[in-house]
């Protein structure tokens, strides 16, 4: 399968620095920097506050948006 399926996505809220790395469209520094933000500002309540995430512009999170819960 090309999609992933509901089971597979990412959890933004547990997800470790290598997890979030293995999502297309993620490399090693923004998962770190989404782990930071993580760590620095509590839980993601959605996955549109990604969007706040030093690093994820517009186009970057339209691309990866769907790999997350």
């Amino acid at each position: 399968p090309t999609e992933p399926a509901a089971a597979d996505l990412i959890d933004l809220n547990s997800a470790d620095s290598s997890e979030l790395g293995q999502v297309p469209g993620v490399g090693p520094k923004m998962a770190e920097a989404i782990a930071d933000h993580r760590r620095l500002h509590g839980p993601f309540r959605s996955v549109d506050e990604l969007r706040n995430v030093r690093g994820v512009g517009p186009v970057t999170f339209e691309k990866v948006r769907a790999h997350f819960r």
